[in-house]
């Protein structure tokens, strides 16, 4: 069984320094998604960068709102829009505020215990990197309709005929269960959301995707910074997963990733391996928090 560790004590952090984090945390969030906005205002979507804002659902005014983290005091904070958040309290200074870790974690015990769980057995398994990426590849195999309009840069044919020379090794349910039917019973592992911290592994690209998705179930209680951190590493990896797809995105302006060929599945397993190593560094972060 997992236990929550208790909450740090509170650390003072004056109202001109948060005030500072929060405008600089405010300029990198809009700047993040400043292209989101203008596309969405225009009713226009893309199937790289819109991906983040669509799958995870989570508005670009999320992604805004700063917080401190857990343990920190903010001074003259009393009259802040933030004294009307949820899981905001006065701290122990007159007029300050801090998050309400406690209370966060007692509402929410069985979230942020299974978030650690899945963290924490990733964080401590060695990573996989022979997938290739094939998940994409595996969700149009033998399938007339496909999730993007894009077209495929082998044709139905030749992309049927790549996931066929290959052993399917997906370990993330999320992606699995949008393999085709004919995809699926080719797949080495059948992963369902019961067995999603036995099989997580730092080495797979949504994984490492997924650390937006737990930075923001954990709210408050993730520092602003790491949860824009968290985000970039996301972004990154969809523009690989998407590069190494079976879609044709040139006119887009991304290069293919032809993990078809020996040069392209050494690039992937390149790039993979360098976003395992930024994704393990921010596991342990949200490790932290937990």
């Amino acid at each position: 069984m997992t236990t929550l560790a208790p909450v740090r004590p509170e650390r003072p952090l004056g109202a001109f320094g948060w005030r500072e984090r929060e405008r600089a945390h405010e300029e990198r969030a809009d700047a993040l998604t400043a292209a989101h906005r203008t596309r969405a205002a225009r009713g226009e979507r893309h199937p790289v960068e819109d991906f983040l804002f669509t799958y995870y659902s989570y508005k670009p005014a999320l992604l805004r709102r700063w917080h401190p983290g857990a343990g920190v005091e903010l001074s003259d904070a009393a009259t802040d829009p933030r004294a009307d958040w949820r899981w905001y309290v006065p701290g122990a200074s007159a007029g300050s505020l801090v998050v309400d870790a406690e209370g966060f974690r007692a509402e929410k015990s069985l979230l942020v215990t299974g978030v650690a769980k899945i963290l924490r057995a990733t964080a401590g398994r060695a990573g996989s990197f022979g997938c290739f990426g094939l998940h994409e590849w595996a969700m149009v195999y033998r399938q007339a309709e496909h999730r993007h309009p894009a077209p495929l840069r082998l044709g139905q044919g030749g992309t049927d005929a790549v996931v066929e020379a290959h052993d399917l090794k997906c370990t993330h349910f999320d992606a699995f269960r949008f393999f085709t039917p004919a995809a699926a019973p080719l797949n080495r592992d059948t992963p369902t959301r019961e067995t999603q911290a036995a099989l997580e592994q730092p080495g797979c690209l949504h994984a490492g995707m997924d650390l937006y998705k737990w930075a923001m179930k954990l709210g408050p209680l993730v520092p602003g910074e790491l949860l824009l951190d968290a985000f970039e590493l996301a972004r990154d990896i969809r523009i690989l997963d998407m590069q190494a797809s079976p879609y044709d995105l040139a006119d887009l302006g991304y290069a293919p990733v032809r993990i078809e060929t020996a040069e392209g599945k050494a690039e992937y397993v390149r790039r993979q391996r360098e976003f395992s190593v930024r994704g393990q560094a921010l596991r342990q972060r949200l490790l932290a928090v937990v």
